[in-house]
């Protein structure tokens, strides 16, 4: 994984647990103590009749830093609260995202994705970090002149890194990560679901197996 990327725990609330007795308020009944057996298949069965809202009773923040051409793939999950660094307010020099390899265009009619390593990386990435610099360069100048942090913004590339809280419940969550944790996600975005689903299984792991096992 590129290091670059980072996902750190803030907070959560509720447990798997939390899902058993959400389902089973239902009948006016609630388990106790640790999940038996019996818990365990409600779960399942929860899961695999698409009986989704038990999941939604608990609730994880974390702090996520990737670039931006990641976080705004990432930032169309609905329901789930995302605040981010905004550059109108901060002018420091931003750190920009170091691709481990160029990748190729798929073959065929597909779209998304990408293919196996292009031939010639040392040219490609000579280019590319020419590229980035002169973009810093001039932002870097554009805020020496006085220009609002703003408008000076507009120069920075989408390889920009950027950082922001996010939020929601543990259903959303998992949705999020069944999506992008499959094999046609982009490489980068999938990187950062596999780092937020190993927070998420650390404390919910009857519901992640059910849900996304």
């Amino acid at each position: 994984m590129n290091n670059q990327i980072e996902v750190t725990y803030i907070h959560h609330c509720g447990d798997d647990m939390t899902t058993v007795n959400a389902a089973r308020v239902s009948f006016d009944k609630e388990s106790e103590g640790e999940l038996s057996g019996k818990d365990i298949r409600l779960v399942n069965y929860l899961a695999e009749h698409g009986h989704h809202s038990p999941f939604n009773h608990s609730f994880i923040t974390m702090r996520v830093k990737a670039p931006v051409f990641v976080a705004r793939q990432l930032q169309k999950h609905k329901f789930m609260p995302w605040n981010e660094i905004s550059r109108r307010y901060v002018d420091y020099s931003p750190e920009f995202y170091e691709p481990k390899e160029w990748r190729s265009k798929p073959e065929g009619s597909i779209k998304q994705g990408s293919g196996g390593s292009i031939e010639d990386q040392e040219w490609l990435e000579q280019a590319y970090n020419n590229s980035v610099l002169d973009s810093l360069r001039l932002y870097d100048y554009l805020i020496e002149q006085g220009v609002a942090p703003e408008q000076a913004r507009m120069v920075l590339p989408q390889s920009m890194m950027t950082e922001w809280y996010w939020s929601g419940t543990l259903g959303a969550w998992m949705d999020m990560c069944k999506l992008r944790l499959d094999d046609h996600a982009q490489e980068e975005t999938r990187e950062v679901a596999e780092r937020c689903a190993s927070v998420i299984k650390s404390f919910y792991p009857v519901c992640w197996e059910a849900y996304c096992g």
